[in-house]
């Protein structure tokens, strides 16, 4: 392959991970279920990559599947915060190193507390960001796992 390594690849290597790599970058979207669509893949397979800031401060990474909606309430639940708020956009950039569309949970600037759908043991390997728009990494749990520490949780 001879697209240039994201952050995110380039870590994955670096733990001899087994992952693949989507290159979208013909059919420019940010929308998630776009990209399911174009890369033919199944929306509940495909996951997005959320930050938030939850009541104390403190900053939490979420990945759902592209076709569901985060559930605050349950998001807080899970981070044992009293509540929980989406990132503003300007801010993302600064604090992961990271655009909009284009945020991968491996390779941020710090290791935040993240959680990953429960729905994502229903596959072999899920497909996220590779950490920048237009390319998706396909990888399983366990390959995630030696990079980002993370807990399964009901957050939708």
């Amino acid at each position: 392959m001879s697209e240039q390594k994201t952050n995110a690849m380039r870590l994955l290597d670096s733990k001899k991970a087994d992952y693949k790599v989507y290159d979208y970058t013909k059919f420019p979207t940010t929308n998630g279920e776009e990209v399911a669509a174009v890369l033919g893949q199944n929306p509940n397979r495909v996951f997005k990559t959320l930050v938030t800031v939850g009541k104390s401060g403190k900053n939490y990474v979420f990945m759902l599947p592209v076709n569901a909606e985060l559930d605050l309430k349950k998001a807080a639940l899970a981070a044992k915060e009293k509540s929980v708020a989406m990132l503003k956009s300007r801010d993302l950039l600064p604090l992961t190193g990271y655009v909009h569309g284009g945020c991968s949970p491996i390779g941020m600037k710090k290791l935040f507390k993240t959680f990953i759908h429960s729905s994502a043991q229903d596959f072999d390997a899920i497909i996220f960001s590779g950490g920048r728009i237009g390319w998706q990494i396909e990888t399983s749990l366990a390959e995630i796992q030696k990079l980002v520490p993370f807990t399964l949780a009901d957050i939708v």
